[in-house]
């Protein structure tokens, strides 16, 4: 198994570098900052799609697999990047979204004409009456999945917005375009693959949700899923020695994940999971905040931590990516300890079992926007859920308190280069304006101080790169009970790791035989191994047996 060592960046290019002035990041703005990738030490780079797309879903509602916006760049640029990139040791990961497309596209246009073949690609149904769907199912973006076309007297189902057509697996064409379209980036040097909510592709039945929920159990985690991504995988990326593949599961569960990233099986080499990333939605719900559950955080990565390892599956590990708030802000403390708690949550995050995920400006410990005028913010979800929560009667100051925790846009900002004008990002208007804490978070400051967040992350890239025991190890928990610490071993035949992180801004005491251990890394310059530890706050250590 070939990525075990590996740690993949994720860019969302829209806000990485503009290299034209027009405001929107580029892929020639992605080469010109190569060079800083390579020294932070990834072996991959994940982009969100630049394809073709009228941008409803940012760029998620693909119009042309084939082709670039012309505001991302041409083929031209991207070859360019992706030989760039190799001379740096760093391969290309791409999305690629294949439960649905953009009504833009053509396929979907050739349907809407009436062209058979086409309207065989996506789902149409017969409504259950007059002016009815076909069922109770909802879309992930609110209101019916279900769109009426007149002239067919049918409905076609998109499961997320009304402009993303949902794919019908079903159809074995459809199945052959899909590999297609992963052979021809393979052949323009692309051997990563992040596939987007694939695990919604076959769908079980069409029959209404019994609790008027929103259907999700007949289209999650489906009959013939494992089918298909067997398929996939063996009329495209599987015929490449080294290829990486990461599923994005929504609604998922370890059992199916164990099937769909088995080092044994034929499917994906990894999944990204989502449950701990809802442990401070109160009653499961977005909008509502509560203070992080961090029993329910802890008992999830175990759980997934130990049900992946005991079936031989891999997980991607994450806490950042373009759809969450920054986790600085959310499970860190970016006032008082900004620098102390990035850096613990690297360390919780970087010496589990599995392949690390690092977020642009993530590693510079880069906190929420704080925007505090609606105008401000950009994202369709938090525009609409805005006028929702006035709706319910929530003050202004009260909603835009929580889009300053919640909103996507927090981790959309411009990346931030510098201190000058648009935090190096662009020399025009941005099409998002840029998080105030430029000023003083910035790549520019923090390649200049040697106890930095960055300099922390690219530590533990090296262990993960150079210790087997990092990569192939155990995972065993440790103080399970512990209401402050998540702890755990690393174990293989040779060598043991033990990591202690105390998530809370005050002291936080545990009891361990440390007698044959020492420190290898931690976010103090001062650690004391000691049976009985006291971790100040967001203190993490990494203690090695001698």
């Amino acid at each position: 198994m070939g990525f075990k060592d590996k740690v993949v960046y994720q860019i969302y290019p829209k806000s990485f570098q503009d290299s034209n002035s027009d405001g929107w990041g580029d892929i020639r703005g992605i080469i010109s900052r190569l060079d800083y990738l390579a020294d932070l030490g990834i072996n991959y780079i994940w982009f969100n799609p630049m394809t073709v797309s009228p941008q409803r879903d940012n760029g998620y509602d693909v119009a042309d697999y084939r082709s670039f916006d012309p505001r991302y760049g041409t083929m031209e640029d991207f070859e360019l990047l992706s030989a760039e990139a190799a001379k740096r040791g760093i391969g290309i990961m791409f999305d690629m979204v294949f439960n649905h497309t953009s009504t833009e596209h053509e396929w979907f246009k050739k349907a809407m004409a009436g062209d058979e073949k086409y309207k065989k690609y996506y789902i149409f149904r017969k409504g259950k009456g007059p002016g009815l769907p076909p069922n109770n199912w909802q879309s992930k973006f609110a209101g019916s999945a279900w769109e009426y076309v007149e002239k067919f007297d049918e409905w076609y189902l998109h499961l997320f917005d009304v402009t993303q057509a949902d794919l019908d697996w079903t159809n074995p064409e459809v199945r052959q375009e899909c590999a297609d379209i992963v052979n021809f980036w393979r052949s323009k040097g692309v051997h990563g693959f992040r596939f987007d909510v694939i695990n919604l592709i076959s769908k079980s039945s069409f029959e209404d949700d019994p609790n008027n929920y929103d259907g999700r159990q007949f289209y999650t985690d489906g009959p013939r899923e494992h089918e298909y991504l067997e398929e996939l995988n063996r009329n495209s990326f599987g015929q490449d020695d080294d290829h990486l593949t990461v599923g994005e599961m929504s609604s998922t569960t370890i059992a199916n994940c164990v099937r769909y990233a088995n080092e044994n099986g034929k499917e994906l080499d990894m999944v990204f999971s989502f449950h701990h990333l809802k442990v401070d939605y109160k009653n499961q719900m977005k909008w509502e905040l509560q203070p992080m559950d961090f029993m329910s955080l802890k008992k999830l990565f175990t759980d997934w931590q130990i049900g992946m390892q005991e079936a031989g599956a891999w997980n991607a590990l994450f806490w950042n990516c373009h759809d969450q708030p920054r986790s600085v802000s959310r499970f860190g403390n970016d006032k008082e300890y900004r620098k102390e708690s990035a850096k613990m949550l690297a360390t919780a995050l970087h010496m589990m079992r599995g392949t690390p995920y690092i977020y642009q400006g993530e590693e510079i410990g880069m906190p929420n926007a704080y925007f505090t005028d609606i105008s401000q913010y950009v994202d369709v979800e938090s525009t609409n859920i805005y006028k929702v929560l006035k709706e319910q009667g929530k003050s202004e100051e009260e909603i835009i308190h929580i889009l300053q925790e919640r909103s996507r846009d927090n981790a959309r900002t411009p990346m931030q280069w510098d201190d000058t004008d648009n935090a190096g990002f662009t020399d025009g208007k941005p099409w998002i304006q840029a998080a105030d804490s430029y000023h003083t978070v910035n790549v520019k400051s923090t390649l200049n101080d040697p106890d930095s967040i960055y300099r922390h992350y690219q530590k533990l890239i090296e262990m993960r790169k150079t210790m087997h025991v990092v990569q192939e190890g155990r995972f065993i928990p440790l103080l399970q009970d512990h209401p402050k610490i998540y702890a755990y071993e690393r174990r293989d035949e040779n060598d043991s790791l033990i990591v202690l992180s105390n998530f809370y801004a005050e002291n936080a005491e545990a009891d361990l035989d440390l007698e044959n251990y020492e420190v290898y890394l931690s976010n103090y310059a001062d650690t004391d191994v000691k049976n009985h530890m006291v971790l100040r706050p967001y203190e993490a250590v990494i203690l090695k047996r001698k």
